[in-house]
Parts: C-alpha cells; sequence; structure tokens
C-alpha cells in the first residue's frame, strides 16, 4: 500500500504512514498528543488541525466553523492521509501533558494532613543498619541466616524472606563493609522481603512516591519515608487523555490488547515522567527509592496494571480485581530501584476504587461516631455516606464538565484559568484566574460560580436557557446557540472571547444533576434526611476552589448549614501517602474497601425519578433549597 509522509509543524515531527490513515493516529504515532476528549470519535471538535500542504479527505462537521475554514482547519480524527502533508498544530489542539511547579502545588494544596498522625509512623520500607557478629568456627551461620536472625531480633512475629538475585553478592558485600550493612525490607501482607543490602550505614536515605491516578491528572509526591516529609510535588495530565476523556471510551479503546498496552504504557510514561523530574529536582540516587503507593479509580488500576478492563463496562459490571497485592516496579516498568515495590489501594467495585477508599481513610469517616458524607467531585462523583458502624457508597456519571473537558471555553484549575467569578447587577464581570495571569479558560470552580451569577441576575432561566431579551453586550447569539461573554478578547492571553454557552449549560446542569441525586439516594437508601449529616468532605481536582455558596445555589451540594462542609483537597493523593507511611493505615484501607456496601443507582428506583428533578436550578422543588432565593 501507499505511504506518506506527514509532518506536524510547529514540532517538526515526520512519520510515514500509509494512505487512508487517520490524521489523530499519524500524529499520536509521531509523538505529537492532539486533544481528543471523544477518543477519536468526531464528537468533541478538540483536535483541530491546519493543512499547509498536500491533500487530504476529511468528513464535514459542524464543528469547523466559518473561522476554521477560512484557516483550512480541520477535525484531526475525521481526515484522512491523501499525499505527503505538512499540517500545522494550533497550541490550543495540543494535549498538554506537563504542568508548571506552581500548578503541582495548587493541586497539592489543601490535601488534608490532619487524620496523617492517626496512624503510626511505620513506614511500607523500611531501611535497617546492621552491625554483625563476624563468623567464626563456633558461629558458622550462613550469610543469609545471620541477617535473618539480627532482624527477627528486632521484628518479631513477621515471615522474612530474600530473593536469590538479592542475595548473590552477599558474601562479598559482607566482608567488603566488615559486616557493617544496611538491610532494606518491604512489608508485604503481613510478611517481610529483603529487597536490597547495601555497604555501611545508608538508613538516612529511604524514599518513596505517592500517587494519585486520576482520568484527567496524575499527580505525584516524594516522600521522606523517615521524617515523613513531602519533598516535593508534580502533575500531570494524563496522557491518555487522546484515547478518551472519560473511563468508558478508555475501555472501549483499552477492550483490544494493543489498545491495552497503549493505555498502559501512557500512565506508566506519567509516572516515570513525574519520577524523573522529581529525581533531578532533588538529585537523587534512584537506589534509594523503593516504594510507590498508588491509588486510582478501578479502570486506571487495570490499566496501570494492563489487566484486561473489558467486563468493567459490561452487565453485570465486574472488574478483574480489586485487591491488588504488592509487586516489583519493574513489572509494569516504573523506573526506580530495581527491587522497588508497588503497591495500590484496593477498591470496593467497578466505580467505587482506591481513590475513593483512600478518601475515606484520609477523611476519617470510617472511624466518626456522627453520619458523615465524602462527595469527591472529578470525572466520576464518587460518594460515601456513613459512619463507623456502616459505610454506602455509589458513583455518579458526572462526566468531565467539572474538570474543564468538554465545554467551549473549559480548562483544567492550572495557570491562567479563571478560577472565581462574580456578576453585578449591571452584568459587569469580576474574575479572579489562577496564578493572577491574563484568562485563557475556565475551570470548574468557576463554571459554578457563573451558574449562581448568571441565575441570579436572570442571566439565565431555571432551565439553563440564556435570556436573550437581557439588553447586555455581554449576551448574544451564536453560531449555534445563545451565549454570555465572561472575559472579551482584549482581556485575555489568547485573543478571543472567553464565553459560556447554551450547550455548556446543559452539560454542567446534567453534571450536577448527577451528583445530587445520587447524594440524595445515598440518604433514601438508608432512610435519613440530609440534616442529619453532620460533616460533608468535599474532595476532588477543584475542591480547593469551589465555592458552597454558589454549589448549593445551583443545586449541586444539599443545602445545610455550610460550616458542616470542609475542603480536603485530593484525599485519594493523602490516602496513597498515609499508606506509604504506615503499613497500619494501609491494612486500614483493605477494612474499609470491605466495609462499604456499593449501590448501583441504575438498579435503584428512585434514582432516576431524583435525576430528572434536579435537572433545574436549583431543583423542581424548591423546598430542598429553602436558603436559595
Amino acid at each position: 500500500m501507499e505511504e506518506f509522509i506527514v509532518t506536524f509543524k510547529p514540532q517538526d515531527r515526520k512519520i510515514r504512514v500509509k494512505r487512508g490513515t487517520d490524521l489523530l493516529t499519524a500524529a499520536l504515532k509521531a509523538g505529537v498528543s492532539l486533544n481528543s476528549s471523544c477518543g477519536g470519535e468526531g464528537l468533541c471538535g478538540k483536535c483541530k488541525v491546519i493543512v499547509k500542504k498536500g491533500e487530504v479527505k476529511t468528513e464535514p462537521s459542524k464543528l469547523i466553523n466559518e473561522k476554521d475554514r477560512a484557516r483550512n482547519a480541520i477535525l484531526a480524527c475525521e481526515s484522512i492521509v491523501e499525499s505527503d502533508l505538512e499540517i500545522a498544530i494550533p497550541s490550543e489542539s495540543l494535549e498538554l501533558h506537563k504542568i508548571e511547579s506552581h500548578d503541582a502545588e495548587e493541586f497539592s494544596k489543601g490535601v488534608i494532613l490532619k487524620r496523617e498522625g492517626a496512624f503510626r509512623h511505620l513506614p511500607l520500607i523500611e531501611k535497617i543498619y546492621l552491625e554483625l557478629p563476624e563468623p567464626t568456627l563456633d558461629d558458622n551461620t550462613s550469610d543469609l541466616d545471620r541477617i535473618y536472625r539480627e532482624i527477627e531480633r528486632r521484628l518479631e512475629g513477621l515471615f522474612l524472606s530474600a530473593k536469590v538475585s538479592n542475595v548473590r553478592l552477599l558474601g562479598d558485600v559482607l566482608r567488603e563493609s566488615g559486616f557493617k550493612v544496611t538491610v532494606t525490607i518491604a512489608h508485604k501482607e503481613g510478611a517481610c522481603e529483603i529487597i536490597a543490602i547495601e555497604p555501611g550505614d545508608t538508613s538516612k536515605h529511604n524514599l518513596g512516591f505517592a500517587f494519585d491516578i486520576g482520568t484527567t491528572t496524575v499527580v505525584g509526591q516524594l516522600i521522606d519515608l523517615n521524617t515523613k516529609r513531602i519533598l516535593g510535588s508534580k502533575i500531570a495530565y494524563n496522557k491518555q487523555a487522546p484515547y478518551g476523556s472519560d473511563v468508558i471510551t478508555r475501555i472501549i479503546y483499552g477492550s483490544d490488547p494493543k489498545g491495552l498496552e497503549k493505555l498502559n504504557g501512557a500512565v506508566v510514561d506519567n509516572i516515570n515522567e513525574i519520577i524523573e523530574d522529581l529525581s533531578s529536582e532533588f538529585k537523587l540516587d534512584m537506589t534509594n527509592v523503593h516504594a510507590v503507593v498508588c491509588a486510582g479509580n478501578m479502570t486506571m488500576m487495570h490499566f496501570l496494571l494492563e489487566i484486561d478492563p473489558t467486563h468493567i463496562r459490561k452487565a453485570p459490571y465486574i472488574p478483574t480485581m480489586t485487591t491488588f497485592s504488592p509487586i516489583h516496579s519493574s513489572e509494569v516498568g516504573i523506573k526506580m530501584s530495581p527491587k522497588g515495590i508497588l503497591y495500590c489501594l484496593p477498591g470496593v467495585t467497578t466505580y467505587i476504587g482506591g481513590d475513593t477508599v483512600g478518601g475515606v481513610l484520609a477523611s476519617g469517616i470510617f472511624d466518626s461516631d456522627e453520619v458523615a458524607l465524602l462527595v469527591d467531585i472529578g470525572t466520576n462523583g464518587e460518594i460515601v455516606l456513613g459512619n463507623r458502624e456502616w459505610m454506602i457508597g455509589a458513583a455518579a456519571s458526572a462526566g468531565p464538565s467539572f474538570e474543564g473537558s468538554g465545554l467551549s471555553h473549559g480548562m483544567k484549575a492550572v495557570n491562567g484559568a479563571i478560577q472565581k467569578v462574580k456578576i453585578a447587577k449591571s452584568l459587569d464581570v469580576e474574575y479572579e484566574t489562577i496564578g493572577e495571569a491574563k484568562p485563557k479558560g475556565i475551570c470548574g470552580s468557576a463554571y459554578i460560580d457563573l451558574l449562581r451569577g448568571m441565575l441570579k441576575n436572570s442571566v439565565m432561566t431555571k432551565d439553563g436557557k440564556i435570556n436573550s431579551e437581557r439588553a447586555s453586550k455581554r449576551i448574544r447569539k451564536g453560531e449555534l446557540t445563545y451565549e454570555f461573554v465572561v472575559a472579551f478578547k482584549k482581556e485575555t492571553a489568547t485573543g478571543e472571547d472567553i464565553v459560556i454557552q447554551e450547550d455548556d449549560i446543559e452539560n454542567l446542569k446534567r453534571a450536577k444533576g448527577a451528583i445530587y441525586s445520587a447524594i440524595l439516594s445515598l440518604f433514601i437508601k438508608v432512610e435519613k434526611e440530609v440534616s442529619e449529616v453532620k460533616k460533608v468532605y468535599i474532595a476532588g481536582g477543584f475542591g480547593n476552589y469551589i465555592s458552597i455558596e454558589s454549589a448549593v445555589s445551583i443545586g449541586l451540594l444539599p443545602d445545610i448549614d455550610r460550616s458542616l462542609y470542609e475542603y480536603i483537597g485530593n484525599s485519594s493523593l493523602a490516602g496513597a501517602r498515609m499508606s506509604l507511611l504506615s503499613r497500619d493505615a494501609l491494612a486500614k484501607t483493605k477494612d474499609i474497601a470491605r466495609s462499604i456496601t456499593y449501590i448501583d443507582l441504575s438498579s435503584e428506583p428512585r434514582y432516576m425519578d431524583e435525576y430528572v428533578a434536579a435537572l433545574f436550578f436549583p431543583h423542581t422543588d424548591s423546598g430542598r433549597f429553602p436558603s436559595v432565593r
């Protein structure tokens, strides 16, 4: 079959592909990651590219407007290579994988620390310095048994083991060091494995990583296991994004072995890049890094371990695994100490994963005397209600709207994102951006503020339509629907107006409706009133910015005493870090996973009624929101 060379600018990447290859596939093969939140289905319009030279065969799309056609822009996923090509990629079409360090700090801000003292400091990796008695004719114990003997005096009641590969050179190491060595021990489900033996005292150098593997972002922290100190944080967009913005699209892609291999490689690349960046920043010897703890939803864990995810999306929705035994990190290609160990937090079932279990651990719901609620607002809205005696959980299919995806000017909560908005009676708009930079787009917390302000000032009706009769230069007819201008192009970093459209409002309305109706369904299931809850923990990627008042006003969260709400930030990452630093905490995650009763909302008789009723601002039943006028 005839082949052509496709050149991508400004990256200057070239790839030879066969006639008939779509440009999205060609870009991925060339190492250029385009925005493609729909997984290449032609639905999101994010993968626009400009044809500079050559011929393509493309499908017409309503997502290509007159401005796009004037610059010869097309959708990469809908365009087939027909000749040698030169393709220019606009900056907005690039899927950025790295986020600036100050953004990593923003994502890590608010991660709860107060619960971390609830568990003994017993890190998963221990480094023990030994000064061993040298062998004699009277003490002819073998080298390895000599180490076992000394360790067992300190760690009673644990089974010790060592792989042959770790002790092949033990005889030389002991004699060259004068029998003064540091033994690195990995604690694995009640047993201990010796994973390294080094000459001299290296016990002060004991490091590990905690990761939150999210659908949208991957966050990692470097931890000193001896002092419990967080040395550094990094965040990156999940490299799986070109294969779909939501887990279902990725599961479909990963049901093919080649697709699964790509999804696995993408997330492992994320982890390795963060490890390498932090190692370089702190000039680490990677032989001192022996542990990685990961928390994520069930689909992300299957991708990380390269386990077939097919049955997660097929009735009766059964994952292959929910509990994951520790493995050597090299088994999945994580680049750290060759003998390092990968631990993954357990999940409950298909849609309640280790990220939620980590959140329950970090928030302390499992140990609460009073009824508490955890709401993790992300691509999936995970919710847990309960206390020390009982817990139930559910997942709301909220979609990626609150993380900025699928919206006309949506973006993640990073530098340049509008994060807070106020609309005056005159319809003047005041906004605040992350990093105080010129606005580039709108993140989830600002969309919630926007909806509240638009509703309050009659810019938007209660069913989510923009009031075209309201006289203002900010209200106008767009190409497809009416829109409200948040920032005019002279104010923005992109040189374009930043707007919210009726289609955006519809997506946000469905997302907020899914989360609120899921919360109500859990209370209905246990025959309790919302007023009985004594604490509501708000977690998630934008949990540091969300206005509770705005969230209640639009019907996203229950209308209760605002003092009961508490921000806890990335509780998944906090749970992973707590487990890294305490074997007790890791063991507790298994108890938590077993204790949560999962409620499948699709089979709940009243859920759909609740969902439909929530497709209104704030709700069709105004009595549920007495404080909202």
